[in-house]
């Protein structure tokens, strides 16, 4: 009997989906920047807001998303699109129900996969959303023995919409097609899937509740054979992917620390048909100290507080504490060779608040932010971050007066976007009111004006 998972509607924190594009240079090393950074960055100040739909409890909204023509975020039964610079509505796809999964990131031509309950408030209803467009290219439900089956994850990988729920999963073209539909006699059953514009990744479980045996594979994204597949150590008991291309994964071997969902970071080689794990990078970080990052326990995809660089061969993580002794930063920030799972180089990190990736720019350059320090009034920040030199960039130094309402947005329950010259700050959940007053949906952060 496979292992049963529960479908659980995590808003796990998040963050941003992986980028795995750019530039950079296996060459890295030691930089902590330009000590005038702070002072010589552009302010940036709240130029909007969107407010938090009135609730008389807790709703997921989770998903948030920039193209180039709008930015997009799931709000209470609604996925709805802005103009860059924030500001009215520009469409709205309305759902049936709240989101239960979306794709982390849209394909390149503006494309994200949802799951959302229908009208019994079960998670049945898979569709795909058209950001650039605003509107659903279509919805579609997974039959059984008659009934529709209920997901609690969905990815796009290679052109293929895959979901998964408890022990089920079906899989659509990104045009609609079905490809597979749900069978309660699979003898792996895939506990869910992750994407990339070339790879479609699936994590199964060959076990049973109590004895997991999970392996990881590169599969067709069509016919879902397995192009490579990685069977994991005994003991694990679940494997996230943090980013398909390069393959590298988180896994719970059942000492993660800090409830953090992981124990080690796995990079792995998936050219053969035999997958070779290159390096593991454990979480307690040794003498570089605990590595910050938050990945769910029961999915297979949304780490957060991480990036990975195909072209740089490396991890972007935060440690707890900074690497060296005297310094007055919270944290610092290390990057990790996925080749040999060493530590490549490391940035200093901001003495307001602790600091994080958030992803790769279009050119290949980390993005970090740190938090806002409510109690000094000092706001937070976004950072670039070389990666061959490791050398830091203050791209934006957000206003102090602001900062109550950007903490407002915590870690674990919120994700960040930032391009040019704008943060957007999105909650995973539609709350009810905050003792101190209503928070935000969204808050964009800009230096332009």
């Amino acid at each position: 009997m496979s292992r049963s998972r529960t479908a659980v509607l995590t808003a796990a924190a998040l963050s941003v989906a992986l980028a795995v594009t750019g530039c950079g240079s296996d060459d890295t090393g030691d930089g902590g920047g330009d000590a005038s950074a702070a002072d010589s960055a552009p302010e940036a100040k709240l130029a909007h807001k969107v407010p938090m739909a009135k609730v008389s409890d807790l709703a997921h909204a989770k998903g948030m998303w920039l193209t180039d023509k709008n930015f997009a975020k799931a709000d209470l039964k609604k996925i709805v699109g802005y103009p860059v610079e924030g500001g009215k509505p520009t469409w709205t796809v309305p759902l049936t129900g709240e989101t239960c999964w979306t794709s982390p990131e849209p394909t390149k031509d503006g494309l994200i996969a949802v799951i959302y309950q229908d009208s019994e408030e079960l998670c049945k209803n898979v569709g795909v959303v058209d950001l650039n467009q605003g509107k659903m290219l279509w919805h579609r439900q997974a039959m059984e023995d008659g009934s529709a089956e209920m997901f609690d994850e969905v990815a796009i990988g290679n052109g293929t919409v895959a979901a998964s729920g408890t022990n089920v999963s079906a899989g659509w073209t990104i045009g609609g097609k079905p490809l597979w539909a749900p069978s309660s006699d699979e003898r792996c059953p895939a506990d869910g899937y992750a994407g990339s514009e070339t790879k479609l990744i699936a994590v199964r479980d060959c076990g049973t509740t109590n004895h997991p045996k999970l392996k990881v594979q590169t599969i067709n994204p069509r016919t879902r054979a397995a192009t490579s597949t990685l069977a994991l150590p005994a003991g694990s008991e679940n494997a996230v992917v943090v980013s398909a291309d390069p393959l590298v994964l988180a896994v719970d071997d059942g000492k993660a620390q800090g409830g953090s969902g992981v124990s080690k970071f796995l990079s792995v080689d998936d050219s053969a048909a035999r997958g070779r794990v290159l390096a593991t990078m454990p979480v307690k970080g040794g003498k570089y100290g605990k590595y910050n990052v938050d990945c769910p326990a029961t999915n297979s995809t949304d780490c957060q507080n991480v990036a990975v660089s195909k072209q740089a061969n490396a991890l972007y993580v935060g440690t707890d504490k900074p690497l060296k002794a005297d310094s007055e930063a919270d944290n610092d920030l290390v990057a990790l060779d996925l080749r040999t799972g060493k530590q490549k180089g490391h940035v200093e990190g901001s003495d307001v608040g602790e600091m994080w990736p958030i992803g790769l720019d279009k050119s290949g350059n980390v993005l970090a932010y740190n938090q806002a320090d409510t109690l000094n009034e000092q706001g937070g920040g976004v950072w670039q971050i070389d990666p061959r030199s490791m050398k830091k960039k203050q791209l934006m130094q957000n206003a102090g007066s602001a900062s109550e309402t950007e903490e407002a947005f915590e870690i674990g329950d919120s994700r960040e976007l930032y391009s040019a010259g704008r943060l957007y700050l999105g909650q995973d959940d539609v709350s009810e009111r905050a003792t101190n007053g209503p928070n935000p949906l969204v808050a964009i952060y800009s230096t332009k004006g």
